[in-house]
């Protein structure tokens, strides 16, 4: 039985993808192929975040006392 990938791998496949995409020197066919990889990878990727997003919304919800924020991009890229 094949084990399913971690999202970071999921990631990093896709960060691959990304950069091949971009190559002058890859044809056609190969192109769509990735492509299409490409696009499943980030179906299962924002699928996996919309879950983990709804995971930690519950656990705010049962804390009481834990305040929801929405999620601001730009501070999360500021730390890179």
């Amino acid at each position: 039985m094949k084990k399913e990938k971690s999202f970071e791998e999921k990631l990093n496949r896709l960060e691959e993808i990304v950069s091949s995409l971009e190559s002058p020197s890859l044809n056609l066919d190969e192109a769509a192929k990735l492509f299409e990889e490409g696009s499943l990878l980030t179906q299962e990727l924002s699928g996996k975040l919309k879950e983990i997003k709804f995971k930690v919304e519950e656990l705010k919800n049962k804390a009481g006392t834990l305040v929801l924020e929405p999620f601001d991009e730009a501070k999360t890229d500021e730390t890179k």
